[in-house]
């Protein structure tokens, strides 16, 4: 069995982006997941699966952040093919004292989408924080994860 090399490395050890000229346009799909743990402060303003603070609405505003953030992923992953999205869909629900953002992509392309899922998740995670900081700081993002992909090569589901 052939030792898996980095895609994104040339056999001199320089960076660069994977040709994906060769690969088949197929359906690709990605969900992603990221998981923000707060304190009392904050679990204690949320009423409604919704957030208000002075910024205003938490969660929606979460949740356009993470689809513009999808958009532009090729602009802040190097090495990211800019892709024309064809949907893209941000939840966020509430458990104990987790907030849960869940993330989909959709394209139609050569390459896949696990990328713009997973900074979906990572943008809306980190807008949730930007508006509750002056609540608390006493929030930690963490399990920023793929939890599946569809289209390619091989299918991937966590």
């Amino acid at each position: 069995m052939p030792k898996k090399q980095f895609t994104h490395i040339d056999d001199a050890g320089n960076p660069q982006m994977v040709d994906v000229s060769a690969k088949a346009v197929t359906r690709r799909t990605a969900r992603a997941q990221a998981v923000i743990t707060v304190g009392s402060a904050i679990l204690k303003q949320i009423r409604n699966n919704e957030l208000i603070t002075k910024k205003g609405p938490v969660f929606q505003t979460a949740i356009l952040a993470g689809v513009m953030g999808a958009k532009k992923t090729s602009e802040l992953i190097p090495f990211c093919h800019p892709l024309g999205l064809e949907d893209c869909q941000v939840k966020i629900t509430t458990a104990r004292n987790k907030i849960v953002i869940t993330t989909e992509a959709t394209v139609t392309a050569k390459t896949g989408v696990e990328m713009e899922a997973l900074t979906a998740a990572s943008v809306a995670a980190l807008t949730v924080y930007d508006m509750c900081k002056a609540l608390s700081h006493d929030m930690v993002i963490g399990e920023v994860q793929l939890l599946e992909k569809t289209g390619g090569k091989k299918d991937f589901r966590r």
